[in-house]
């Protein structure tokens, strides 16, 4: 018997858009979100770490979905 396919989040909304994300061992990153998958890893460009008051560029990363705590859209969403 096969194991069934999980569907994950369905992010396609917030593809393009900028992203705010704060992961454990407060963490937190910005940038645009270019790609995602069901366990909800992300890739973002143009990103840029914050720590403190200083912000840090650090271009394209990938982010593991079970580090993320929380995030948020920091564009206008169009429906």
């Amino acid at each position: 018997m096969a194991a069934k396919q999980g569907y994950g989040p369905d992010l396609r909304k917030y593809l393009n858009l900028r992203v705010d994300i704060k992961m454990n061992g407060n963490r937190h990153v910005s940038g645009v979100l270019r790609g995602y998958d069901i366990f909800m890893n992300l890739v973002l460009e143009n990103a840029s770490e914050h720590l403190d008051a200083s912000k840090r560029d650090i271009g394209t990363i990938f982010i593991r979905g079970n580090t993320i705590v929380m995030w948020e859209c920091l564009d206008k969403i169009s429906t």
